[in-house]
């Protein structure tokens, strides 16, 4: 298994992208997985420009198409665009439409975790502890 994390920082914008090789998902997809991810965390803000096509494929050493490629798909979900002559930019709704996804992903992965739970014979009470010690090693709140 080769993970690579590649920090792609140029005067524009600081991208931090961790790419997998021998995942099996597209390396596309990998990009722009992380970088919705990125945008609802808020690490990159609305209006901040994203590296060129060229220049993160030349960081990523990967090919231009495979960027251009994630790039258009975060356009088609209204993550980013672009302006003429300018470069990529993250667009507004793009913050709103990542958590968006991400809550939706996140909220499937706790109903099949729910649904296991219950059909291997646990109580709401055991599922809901189970549930509170998680969330308390992953934050400092207290659930």
């Amino acid at each position: 298994m080769t993970i690579v994390t590649y920090h792609c920082i140029n005067a524009i914008s600081t991208v931090r992208l961790k790419i997998d090789t021998n995942h099996g998902t597209p390396i596309y997809l990998q990009i722009v997985e992380q970088i919705k991810r990125t945008v609802a965390m808020g690490r990159i803000k609305p209006e901040e420009g994203l590296p060129s096509v060229r220049q993160l494929a030349l960081d990523l050493t990967i090919n231009p198409n495979t960027v251009a490629r994630a790039y258009l798909e975060l356009e088609h979900e209204g993550v980013i665009y672009k302006r003429q002559g300018q470069g990529t930019f993250v667009a507004a709704q793009g913050v709103d439409a990542s958590r968006r996804e991400r809550q939706k992903a996140v909220a499937g992965m706790l109903e099949r975790a729910i649904l296991e739970a219950v059909e291997s014979g646990m109580t709401p009470g055991e599922i809901g502890e189970l549930y509170r010690e998680a969330l308390g090693k992953h934050t400092k709140e207290t659930p």
